[in-house]
């Protein structure tokens, strides 16, 4: 017979950090209240939620880290919007969180979800923030309740 581990989308008793960036905020608070309310109907309490505002994507991953290290927090999830411009900031800020955000993870053994948008137009942004429809909030709350289970059932 062969052992499975299956994470479940119950968030009852689970503690959720979430990392937000000020920087393109018209997004990145859309996907902050999408997050909110999926974590809400999954069960989690809201006194179990910390928000954590940083100033642009490329710092998210040093306030995961901190709240990652927390014995209070089961996950952290990760929420920015960076938009191609007309020079390499772009890609350097967009690598620089997706690189920082998954070393969180592996030095805490912890779920840290990455949803920081990369898109090449504002619009592009706006699609995958959308307040009724697509919004990657409500995926990234789906995700780290998903693994923050699937990593008790594992440790079992």
């Amino acid at each position: 017979m062969v052992k499975e581990y299956i994470g479940k989308l119950n968030g009852k008793g689970k503690r959720i950090g979430i990392v937000v960036s000020r920087f393109n905020e018209y997004i990145t608070k859309r996907l902050l209240e999408g997050c909110l309310d999926e974590l809400v109907k999954a069960g989690v309490k809201k006194k179990d939620i910390s928000v954590c505002w940083v100033p642009g994507a490329f710092e998210i991953s040093l306030a995961a880290q901190e709240l990652a290290k927390k014995k209070t927090i089961d996950a952290v999830i990760c929420l920015g919007a960076v938009i191609r411009g007309e020079t390499y900031h772009y890609e350097l800020v967009a690598q620089a969180a997706a690189q920082g955000i998954a070393k969180v993870a592996l030095d805490c053994s912890k779920p840290v979800i990455f949803e920081v948008l990369a898109t090449d137009t504002v619009d592009q942004a706006n699609k995958r923030s959308e307040e009724v429809g697509d919004n990657k909030g409500r995926d990234a709350a789906l995700a780290a309740i998903e693994m923050t289970d699937l990593l008790i059932n594992i440790k079992k």
